[in-house]
């Protein structure tokens, strides 16, 4: 049986110090961890709460993504793509169906388009010069409205690999904003070239 929210912060909390501080991740021992586990603490686990607060745009009226459905770097009748400016790595996308859908609503047709998009886009992220890897995305508990974010990995970073490139990026100093709005538009372009769609008018 599934445990209550109740239950799994008990469950929880039985692991942590009478500070309610659980040990440091598993992770932090990796060497790709951008941490040294000396002086690093975990902070208190907190209570659930319950019920947990709206996230931004769970009433379509209020939601901020659908009031940009004209800003992006490419799009079509369905999607639209944008680029994070102030990224750590060489760049940082966000797909955004062009509809007010979470993944878990996306109607089948546009799940399968989702799918399509997601290989074309990592194939031409990972096209560009030393880039080794493109990193997909969907956490959702920021916002209602669905939106997959693709992160590039540099080629050569060997720290960078895997679940900790949120983190690097996070906290590498911004990546030259020229070189990274060019690339953006040559994966807009490659897209064009591979699945259809348009650039922007402006």
């Amino acid at each position: 049986m599934a445990l209550s929210p109740a239950q799994f912060y008990d469950h929880a909390l039985a692991a942590a110090d009478a500070e309610r501080r659980l040990p440091l991740a598993r992770m932090t021992g990796w060497d790709v961890s951008p941490f040294e586990p000396d002086g690093l603490r975990v902070a208190p686990l907190r209570r659930p709460v319950l019920p947990e607060p709206a996230r931004q745009g769970e009433d379509p009226a209020d939601c901020t993504s659908c009031d940009r459905l004209d800003e992006g770097i490419w799009f079509d009748d369905h999607w639209r793509l944008t680029c994070i400016p102030g990224a750590g790595v060489p760049l940082v996308l966000m797909l955004h169906p062009r509809e007010h859908f979470d993944l878990a609503d996306l109607p089948d047709e546009l799940a399968a388009e989702l799918g399509v998009l997601t290989t074309h886009l990592a194939r031409h992220i990972q096209a560009l010069p030393h880039i080794a890897r493109a990193h997909v995305h969907r956490i959702g508990d920021g916002g209602a409205h669905l939106h997959v974010w693709f992160f590039a990995r540099p080629e050569g970073q060997a720290q960078l690999y895997g679940s900790w490139l949120t983190i690097w990026d996070d906290l590498l100093p911004a990546y030259p904003a020229d070189v990274s709005q060019a690339d953006a538009a040559i994966v807009a372009q490659a897209l064009i070239a591979s699945y259809g769609g348009r650039r922007s008018a402006t």
